[in-house]
């Protein structure tokens, strides 16, 4: 059995219905191909900004480098548009590109 290690950054908006739809494919998937599929649910974007203060959680960050991959739902939203630029919810996109 194969073991995948997978972050999930719900993010903002409609990306936690997504997100949750993707896992639930996934689990199909890991169990027709006898996959083990183990999820770590982190924060970014907005949702990040609004509890750590930071787009991108050094956590966050970290823990995706270390993935077998990163599911990302959708960041940012008007809630969060009056933000300096190097605080909004798409500098999150932007730090885990660079990574």
């Amino acid at each position: 059995m194969m073991t995948y290690n997978l972050a999930v950054i719900p993010g903002d908006g409609i990306g936690p219905e997504v997100m949750k739809e993707a896992v639930k494919v996934l689990d199909f998937v890991a169990k027709k191909f006898d996959l083990d599929i183990r999820y770590t649910y982190l924060k970014a974007g907005g949702c990040a900004y609004d509890e750590f203060g930071d787009p991108l959680p050094d956590e966050t960050l970290n823990t995706a480098i270390k993935s077998d991959a990163v599911l990302l739902g959708a960041v940012g939203g008007y809630a969060w548009d009056e933000l300096p630029v190097d605080k909004r919810p798409e500098k999150a996109l932007l730090g885990l590109r660079k990574s």
